[in-house]
C-alpha cells in the first residue's frame, strides 16, 4: 500500500513539473507589435476579409508581413538586450494610409494598449501619411507627429513595454546622382528628436534604407523592390503597376533585414 502511494505521489509531482514547465514555455514568448502604415502591413493576413491576397493584391508586401520569417531561434541570443524568451510572435496592426493621429483616433492604438503586457515591445513607423497635406483626414504637423510618437511611447512604458521608434522607410526618389535622397521632409528628424528627448530605442530606417537602396541602383531597385510591374504579370495588376512607394516580396525583405539588424545593436 505504502509503495503505491509513493508511486501515486511520484507521478503527480512529475504531472505537475511538466504542467508547470509547459505553463513557463508559453510565459516566454514576447510579443513584438507593429504599428504604422502601408509600407508595413501584412497584406496576406485577411487584410481584406473575404479576398484572396493573390487574386487582389500580391505582389504588394509590407515589410513588416516577412519579419517573422526572420526571428529563428539561434538568432534570439543577439536580442538579449531587448528580451530574453524562447520566442517571439509578430502582431503586425499596421495599416495602409494611416498616420500616427489617424491610426489613434480609429482605436487601432487601443486594441494594441490594451494587448500588452510586460516585456512586450512596439515597433513604430510613421511619416508618409502624417505628410499628406492635401489629405485632411490624415495629415499631421510635424509638431503633432512629435506629439503622438510621445503618446505612444509613454503609453507603452505605462504597459512596461519596450517602444522603439523608427523614420518612414524611403521612397523611391527622388534619385540625384546616382543616390536616393530624402522625401520626408522633416518627419525623419522630428523622430529622432523624439527618441532623443525620451531616451527610446531609436531605427533611422529612412537613412538605413536610402543607404542599402542607393548601393543597388535605381534601375535594380525599381523594377526588383518597388510595385512597378509589366503588364500582364500578376493577375492583380493586368495593365501593370507604377508604385514606388510599397514593395515587392525582395524589397520588403530588403527592409525587414535592416530593421532586424538594427535592433540587434540597440543600446
Amino acid at each position: 500500500m505504502l509503495h503505491k502511494i509513493v508511486k501515486f505521489n511520484l507521478v503527480f509531482i512529475l504531472v505537475t513539473v511538466l504542467l508547470f514547465a509547459c505553463t513557463t514555455k508559453q510565459e516566454q514568448i514576447t510579443r513584438l507589435f507593429l504599428i504604422g502604415d502601408s509600407t508595413v502591413a501584412d497584406y496576406a493576413n485577411n487584410y481584406d476579409p473575404g479576398k484572396d491576397y493573390f487574386k487582389t493584391r500580391y505582389p504588394v508586401t509590407g515589410w513588416g508581413q516577412v519579419f517573422q520569417e526572420l526571428f529563428v531561434e539561434n538568432e534570439l541570443k543577439n536580442f538579449k538586450h531587448l528580451f530574453d524568451t524562447d520566442s517571439v510572435l509578430i502582431d503586425n496592426r499596421a495599416r495602409g494610409g494611416r498616420s500616427t493621429r489617424s491610426f489613434f483616433e480609429e482605436g487601432r492604438w487601443r486594441s494594441v494598449y490594451e494587448q500588452l503586457k510586460p516585456g512586450d515591445l512596439v515597433l513604430m513607423q510613421f511619416g508618409h501619411n502624417d505628410a499628406a497635406v492635401n489629405k485632411v483626414e490624415r495629415y499631421v504637423s510635424v509638431e503633432g507627429y512629435k506629439e503622438y510618437l510621445r503618446m505612444y511611447v509613454l503609453q507603452t512604458r505605462a504597459k512596461q513595454a519596450i517602444p522603439i521608434i523608427l523614420t518612414p522607410v524611403c521612397r523611391n526618389y527622388p534619385w540625384q546622382e546616382g543616390r536616393l535622397e530624402n522625401v520626408h521632409g522633416e518627419y525623419p528628424q522630428a523622430a529622432k528628436e523624439v527618441a532623443e528627448e525620451m531616451e527610446v530605442f531609436f531605427i533611422d530606417l529612412n537613412q538605413l534604407s536610402m543607404e542599402a537602396f542607393s548601393e543597388q541602383g535605381q534601375d535594380y531597385v525599381s523594377s526588383h523592390y518597388f510595385m512597378n510591374l509589366p503588364a500582364g504579370l500578376y493577375e492583380a495588376y493586368p495593365n501593370g503597376q507604377s508604385d514606388n512607394t510599397h514593395f515587392q516580396p525582395e524589397g520588403a525583405r530588403v527592409v525587414a533585414a535592416l530593421v532586424f539588424e538594427a535592433m540587434k545593436s540597440q543600446k
